[in-house]
């Protein structure tokens, strides 16, 4: 038996918290991407951050992930928390399943910090909904594969060492017609383009990638192929139960912006606090954050881990509701200073991305609506 990480005894102790206090104690809302993960990887948190870290079986602990969104999120760059997210909850996690030297080193590398990995599925010929329909694909000359397509809206992508491209070995849509492939950022025939979203997101280093006839070795592919889609699968679990994990640490975090201000706010002898109809809507506001974390925390003490994909959709659906919902009426609360950088407008406009990325709200609720029954049947017991 390995011997244990000496921060992994207890899911929530002290230590990991200690670390986690550690790393981010030189990081600022204006530290990029890179800087961030190296400090979580210099200070041990990545490693501790999973179970089985160093072997293909590496899964999250869950309880850990949302200790670590909430830390970072208190930095309050959303763009920074969304690259940690993706790479804690899928890019690592679907990393470990590959067996070969270049994959192997990389995730060594990447758990201590000193690699970022973007996460490359959302292709340029089909609807983020629809990968199967996906025309990013890999060939083999010989034994040499080849490479070729484009992906959208990809994370970190301008700051990542590495792509894990999600792509077709073979037509058609069966779920066994795909695999992952490593790709360095840099080799020949990869290009970057960047994204321009306005202003939101920028720390996310979103981008637009194009494959041109990508040579790489067999040591580049992740996995057995034709795992690729079951795979994504797993971890899209985690990533979705990561979403509203964050939504709920920023959702926290604006409600205690929204409250300064209405405290602070001078209305004639009194505050806006103390309007009755605005602390009747405020506490709206707070009434529906405790819901989704009470549906976050039941789910992760009843699964144990990561939720099934019912109770994943069921929680994504929640989170891009709810997130909406009170972000809405808190930049209405905020008035004129709701439209600052970091005022609630802005902060709504860029966490529209958790009602999106990972699967649409309206594509969660059509999949909540087609498990009704076994949701019903089968409610979450309470811890």
């Amino acid at each position: 038996m390995s011997e244990r990480h000496p921060l992994r005894s207890d899911p929530l102790d002290d230590r990991f918290r200690t670390a986690l206090t550690q790393a981010l104690a030189h990081v600022t809302a204006e530290s990029d991407a890179r800087n961030v993960w190296q400090a979580l990887g210099d200070s041990g948190v990545l490693r501790a951050l999973y179970q089985d870290a160093d072997t293909a079986d590496a899964s999250v602990d869950v309880a850990r992930l949302e200790a670590l969104l909430h830390a970072v999120d208190a930095l309050g760059n959303n763009g920074l928390t969304l690259t940690v997210l993706v790479q804690a909850a899928s890019a690592l996690p679907l990393l470990s399943a590959g067996t070969t030297a270049a994959t192997r080193a990389l995730r060594e590398r990447a758990l201590d910090g000193r690699a970022t990995v973007a996460l490359a599925a959302t292709d340029s010929a089909a609807p983020g909904s629809d990968l199967t329909a996906l025309g990013t694909e890999v060939r083999w000359d010989k034994r040499t594969p080849h490479l070729s397509g484009g992906k959208r809206w990809v994370t970190g992508a301008h700051s990542a060492d590495h792509l894990l491209v999600l792509a077709r070995h073979r037509p058609g849509r069966h779920f066994t017609s795909f695999t992952w492939v490593l790709v360095p950022a840099l080799a020949d025939g990869v290009r970057i383009e960047p994204v321009d979203t306005g202003g939101l997101l920028g720390s996310a280093d979103l981008g637009h990638v194009h494959l041109d006839d990508v040579r790489l070795s067999e040591d580049h592919l992740v996995g057995r192929p034709g795992w690729a889609m079951a795979s994504f699968a797993q971890h899209m679990a985690t990533e979705r139960l990561a979403g509203a994990q964050w939504a709920v640490a920023l959702l926290r975090r604006i409600l205690s912006a929204t409250r300064r201000h209405l405290v602070s706010r001078a209305v004639g002898e009194a505050t806006l606090w103390h309007n009755p109809a605005i602390r009747q809507d405020f506490a709206g506001c707070l009434v529906k954050t405790e819901q989704l974390r009470a549906l976050v925390e039941t789910t992760v003490r009843a699964a144990d881990g990561p939720p099934d994909m019912n109770t994943a959709a069921l929680l994504k659906a929640a989170a891009g509701q709810i997130t909406d919902d009170v972000l809405s009426r808190c930049a209405q609360l905020q008035g004129a200073d709701g439209m600052t950088t970091g005022g609630a407008h802005h902060v709504r406009a860029e966490a529209a991305v958790l009602g999106l990325g990972g699967g649409a709200t309206e594509l969660m609720l059509a999949h909540v609506a087609d498990t009704a029954e076994t949701l019903l049947d089968d409610p979450l017991p309470v811890p």
